[in-house]
């Protein structure tokens, strides 16, 4: 028989995709807690009930109120309380941070249990430089603000790592061709379920892809530390044609040029040819 859990705050990681992924200690926490607070009970009672774990339940997501967290510390300074999110480790572009950083502060117990994460999963079969990382949750929607974040990111010397949803790839692919050019980019989908997919090339390449095959599920986007370019790898007509479904080949030359090393006159006339 497991041993009575502890009062205090348990952050109990659950699966992206596969049910089998949940770890062993997860299900005795699940099963040992007085209460689970999670995103959606709906998709936390599904997991539950896989689990056989008849447990109490309170919502808890990015808009509860201060009441609900007041409340959730109460009751975690008395009797073990689980947080989950939806899938994955809690507080990973999931909620969390304000409630953990509260009860830190109340001095109540919280713990941690490693398990599932589907930046570390995507970062790990991509294939890019996983010595150094980033990970930079989700990219602003808008245009400019989405790149005025990935300029911001541009000199950072690691893998970025991003989550993403399938409308919204293309623009974000389009976007990390503009402001990040000449970089691997990687992305990975469905993860841990029966259609898992990571691909990885050039943006342009990813683009034209998905433009034909459109994505479903989530998604991690990763993009390549900077770093010198191998240019007899380079497809410069590729990143010549991203570049100039967005801007004047003057600019699509300048932007290729700072991106590989390559001469931009050379550049600037070839982007007149494909233009």
């Amino acid at each position: 028989m497991d041993a009575p859990l502890s009062p205090g705050l348990y952050i109990v990681a659950t699966p992206i995709g596969n049910l089998g992924d949940i770890t062993l200690r997860a299900i005795t926490t699940l099963r040992g807690v007085a209460a689970v607070a999670c995103e959606d009970t709906r998709v936390t009672g599904k997991l539950l009930n896989h689990l056989g774990i008849k447990q109490r339940m309170i919502r808890y997501d990015d808009h509860a109120s201060t009441e609900t967290r007041d409340y959730l510390l109460a009751l975690a300074a008395e009797q073990p309380l689980a947080l989950v999110s939806d899938a994955g480790t809690p507080l990973i572009s999931d909620p969390g941070y304000k409630l953990v950083r509260a009860a830190r502060e109340a001095g109540i117990a919280v713990t941690s249990l490693p398990g599932p994460s589907a930046a570390i999963v995507g970062l790990t079969l991509s294939g890019l430089p996983s010595d150094r990382f980033l990970f930079a949750g989700f990219l602003p929607a808008k245009d400019k603000a989405r790149g005025d974040a990935l300029a911001a990111l541009a000199a950072v010397p690691a893998t970025l790592v991003f989550y993403e949803t399938a409308p919204r790839l293309a623009d974000c692919l389009a976007a990390i061709s503009q402001h990040l050019p000449g970089r691997e980019v990687a992305v990975a989908r469905e993860l841990t379920k029966r259609f898992e997919e990571c691909r990885s090339g050039q943006p342009a390449e990813l683009i034209a892809h998905y433009s034909a095959h459109p994505p479903k599920g989530e998604i991690v986007l990763m993009v390549g530390p900077p770093g010198e370019v191998d240019q007899a790898a380079v497809d410069v007509d590729a990143l010549l044609q991203a570049e100039l479904a967005h801007a004047k080949a003057s600019q699509a030359a300048a932007a290729v040029a700072k991106a590989t090393g390559l001469d931009r006159k050379v550049l600037y006339a070839r982007a007149l040819e494909l233009k």
